[in-house]
């Protein structure tokens, strides 16, 4: 992989002079402060959302982006436990020193590699599945208050990360949490400034960008797959989406 293209996927950011911006809208982000009581505050920035502004305001920490797809290529149970973990909860503070040592041993490695003049796209992706599974772990054991809303935001991507190539109607999703249609709208909306649709439009544009690049499928096959009823109507809203045609983004 080319080194302008994982620098597309994945980013550090150590110094804070101006607002951030992230890689795409389909970006995820971690930040690590260390605080005057020699704790580890770690802040999630989920898809579709933004960090708060108070959340940088020591103009100082690690800050690392990275795109969905890097988590996307390993295996559901996986993608499930990260999207836990960036939906569950926005911050969590690690008291523990070694649970704080080995996280700051892996952001060190990370940024080495990240910065090496032989840097490895393989490597950094491995790297950050470690501190990925690392962080899941920890939070499993914290008990931190989690809102009702943001539950069911999480309920909402971990169901639709399983049906989404199946189910495209809101109301599926709605009946599954116990909720009408239109709370569920409410909630994301208000959560990630998104409707149930567009989130669902969002990951069945990611699912055919990564079966175009990394597999020989037909088009006409991912049209099925993806739930839709002709080739055509899939290029439509590929194109919309995306700008190209699927089988010019393919080549």
């Amino acid at each position: 992989m080319s080194i302008t293209s994982w620098k597309n996927k994945i980013q550090i950011i150590e110094t804070f002079d101006s607002d951030l911006e992230s890689l795409s809208g389909n970006s995820m982000g971690i930040y690590f402060e260390s605080n005057s009581e020699n704790n580890l505050t770690i802040y999630f920035k989920p898809l579709n959302e933004v960090f708060k502004n108070e959340v940088f305001k020591e103009k100082a920490g690690l800050l690392l982006l990275f795109e969905r797809d890097l988590i996307d290529e390993d295996d559901i149970e996986y993608v499930l436990d990260v999207m836990s973990l960036f939906n569950k909860f926005p911050q969590f503070v690690l008291t523990q020193q070694t649970e704080k040592e080995q996280i700051l041993k892996i952001n060190d490695l990370l940024k080495k590699e990240y910065y090496s003049d032989a840097v490895s796209y393989i490597m950094l992706k491995s790297l950050l599945k470690v501190l990925l599974l690392h962080l899941i772990r920890f939070q499993n054991n914290s008990f931190l208050k989690q809102d009702l809303s943001q539950k069911r935001v999480f309920m909402f991507l971990e169901l639709m990360e399983i049906h989404f190539l199946e189910k495209t109607n809101t109301s599926f999703y709605a009946d599954k949490i116990g909720i009408s249609s239109k709370r569920l709208n409410q909630i994301l909306k208000e959560k990630l400034n998104l409707t149930a649709k567009q989130i669902i439009q969002q990951r069945q544009i990611t699912e055919a960008k990564r079966r175009l690049v990394r597999s020989e499928i037909t088009i006409k096959e991912l049209a099925f797959i993806l739930g839709f009823d002709s080739m055509s109507s899939f290029s439509r809203f590929f194109k919309k989406h995306i700008g190209v045609s699927p089988s010019v983004f393919r080549q």
